[in-house]
């Protein structure tokens, strides 16, 4: 039995200025300073004798790899992504980089800013602009109401306090939506 997984669905490629910079200060800090001093100590590691039973050259030279990886991925992401600076013309409406409120039926606001997917966990309060909620407020004004299916999860089975949590719709109103200049 292989351990296939189908390739995940490209990200959109958009980011806000300050998701690109602190993607660029990780590629920096990994190439210039993680990675550097990995490699010393796994030259120190080698210089003990013993390769192969050496825990330290072992762990290092595992720790070089996930480096390389991450600098390899972080290096091609940022070829390809686009940073959106300019505020969209229409400020009414709910597109990449707004602040939007919203409103559930109980009378719960959340608010949530709709940022790209590389740096939509950076904070508790984003989400990325592929995900299900982002996707449908995407060019809503104040008033509108959307409605979220919970989606179907084809993976292990979770239990649930309220049996109900899985299957009912979220019905939302769009409350408020800003744009800050300095956040885009």
């Amino acid at each position: 039995m292989s351990r296939y997984r189908p390739p995940r669905p490209k990200s959109s490629p958009y980011i806000t200025r300050r998701g690109y910079e602190k993607l660029s200060e990780e590629l920096t800090f990994l190439w210039k300073v993680k990675r550097p001093e990995v490699t010393r100590k796994v030259s120190e590691a080698a210089a003990q004798g013993d390769r192969s039973e050496n825990a330290e050259y072992i762990y290092g030279k595992k720790q070089l790899r996930e480096i390389d990886s991450r600098i390899g991925f972080l290096s091609r992401r940022l070829d390809d992504l686009t940073v959106i600076e300019n505020l969209p013309p229409d400020q009414s409406r709910v597109y990449f980089g707004a602040w939007v409120t919203l409103e559930s039926e109980t009378g719960e606001k959340h608010t949530y800013r709709i940022v790209g997917a590389d740096e939509f966990d950076a904070a508790p309060a984003y989400i990325s602009v592929d995900a299900p909620l982002a996707r449908a407020l995407i060019g809503k004004a104040v008033d509108d109401e959307i409605t979220i299916e919970p989606q179907r999860s084809s993976g292990p089975a979770r239990i649930l306090t309220k049996p109900t949590e899985a299957t009912t719709p979220i019905h939302y109103a769009i409350v408020d939506v800003q744009y800050k200049k300095d956040e885009t």
